[in-house]
């Protein structure tokens, strides 16, 4: 069995949470210093990410990742995926919480119909890493369109 593998990020903050400030940066340092504020996390400021934008950037790949094994271990592989994930981050119940993650994935698989497509695209879901990580506290939907 391989080695586990390990990712780091290191965060920083300043003050309190409304009128405060911070940034982050990845262990791998494939970017640099990334700001971060309370209201880049309630509101979308261009120019600005947060946690969540970052949550569903992973999401997004891990799920690209995890459906294009499923494709191709049913001896459909894809020969483009496109998705996008988009994490919602909301009052609820007195407090903050990501909510929701939508993912919304187009691609060509040759050999594949719609159904098979939408029905592979439910159950690479079901692989991904990131899903699962999230699944029983975030609802997390699938949308899927095959390009002709």
């Amino acid at each position: 069995m391989a080695d586990a593998a390990i990712s780091t990020a290191h965060a920083t903050w300043d003050g309190d949470l409304v009128h405060g400030s911070g940034s982050f940066t990845f262990g791998s340092g494939v970017a640099g210093e990334l700001p971060v504020t309370w209201a880049t996390r309630t509101k979308r400021i261009p120019g600005s990410t947060s946690p969540e934008e970052l949550l569903a950037a992973a999401h997004a790949a891990c799920y690209s990742m995890a459906l294009s094994g499923t494709l191709a271990g049913k001896g459909t592989p894809a020969t483009r995926l496109e998705v996008t994930a988009s994490c919602t981050f909301a009052p609820v119940d007195g407090g903050w919480k990501i909510a929701t993650m939508e993912l919304v994935v187009r691609g060509r698989v040759p050999g594949l119909d719609q159904a098979g497509f939408a029905a592979a695209a439910q159950e690479g879901e079901h692989t991904c890493p990131v899903s699962n990580a999230l699944r029983h506290n975030v609802h997390i939907s699938v949308q899927a369109e095959l390009l002709a």
